[in-house]
């Protein structure tokens, strides 16, 4: 790997070791980072740098996402879980395999209310007397489940963990406005930290050539040139540099990209789909994180049917994942996520 990516990132990480020295100091809440921005800005590389450089070491990490295939309450505990021991976890052992999406797990024993109490339990459980770090990778995408108990844990008392959250902006989730309350929730926790990345500016550009090409310097006008060319975004600028590798720098500017490389510069248009009303109604239930049962009790219909329909949504709508085509939807303005909430 290059090593370009906490070019720029100096500050936040500075503001991550700070947030970290004031929970492994036994401070009675929850410490919180909230990062966001445009894909391929490096939140996550930069949450992964951060925790690398955490001293002294976090006695517990837990990290989760969105399962972008099959999308179901408490994604990110689920997640969490997967391949830890909790057997000697002090839970009802058919909540604990609700909350870690067991196939056979029982589906309706519990209220809401009542799973959410037993997730914030797991969790203090796993935790234990700590300090802890909590990673919450692409909350854009999560389930409204697992968007409530980021939410608690952030506001928890007494629990002695580092809350990391990294999001694309809110108009980029499947849920816009349940992903802007949560980052609103977040950001406003007592003594949260907001974090917002933006591209690279002209310097940093400069400072990553420099780091690739050392004792070569590169003229002003190839540094303006790349920098224009992938927009500072550091994903780009590393693809390009990656894929060139070998190449001067005054020849990465000009002729044509790589329809690799074009493709994350120049994103090709969204497809356009023609879709029946049963199929938008589909496409609803999944943009509000709905399970295919959810969906199929929701709209009156067999969970086969839903299936059927799933899968022509996301040939239709050329999609590689559900979440995906919810985002395609909110995008096209074909759905209002927040109705289902």
């Amino acid at each position: 790997m290059m090593p370009v990516s906490m070019v720029g990132r100096a500050g936040e990480l500075a503001e991550f070791a700070a947030a970290w020295a004031t929970v492994a100091g036994g401070h009675p809440r929850t410490g919180c980072v909230v990062v966001t921005g445009a894909a391929g800005v490096g939140k996550s590389l930069l949450i992964s740098a951060a925790l690398d450089g955490l001293s002294p070491r976090p006695g517990t990490i837990l990290s989760g996402t969105a399962r972008v295939h099959t999308p179901a309450p408490y994604d990110w505990l689920a997640a969490a879980l997967s391949g830890r021991d909790t057997q000697d976890l002090p839970l009802p052992p058919d909540a604990l395999a609700w909350l870690a999406q067991h196939p056979n797990a029982p589906r309706e024993r519990y209220a809401p209310d009542a799973l959410l109490r037993l997730a914030v339990r797991t969790v203090r459980a796993l935790v234990g007397a700590g300090p802890a770090v909590l990673v919450v990778e692409d909350l854009h995408a999560l389930d409204p489940a697992s968007l409530n108990l980021v939410g608690e844990l952030a506001t928890a008392p007494d629990l002695p963990a580092l809350l990391l959250v990294g999001s694309r902006p809110a108009e980029e989730a499947v849920s816009p406005r349940l992903v802007a309350a949560t980052l609103a929730r977040l950001s406003g926790a007592p003594g949260a930290i907001r974090q917002h990345l933006g591209p690279l500016g002209r310097p940093d550009v400069a400072a990553v050539l420099g780091q690739v090409y050392p004792g070569r310097p590169v003229p002003a006008d190839v540094v303006d040139a790349l920098w224009r060319r992938t927009g500072g975004n550091p994903y780009r600028l590393v693809e390009l540099l990656v894929a060139e590798r070998g190449r001067r720098p005054e020849e990465l500017a000009p002729g044509p990209l790589s329809e690799h490389l074009r493709l994350l510069v120049e994103p090709p248009p969204a497809p356009t789909a023609e879709l029946t009303g049963r199929e938008v109604e589909v496409l609803s239930c999944l943009a509000a994180g709905m399970s295919n049962k959810q969906v199929a009790r929701s709209l009156g219909i067999s969970v086969r049917t839903v299936t059927v329909h799933v899968s022509n949504l996301l040939r239709k709508t050329g999609s590689a994942s559900r979440t995906e085509a919810a985002l395609w939807a909110v995008r096209q303005r074909l759905t209002d996520p927040a109705r289902h909430g």
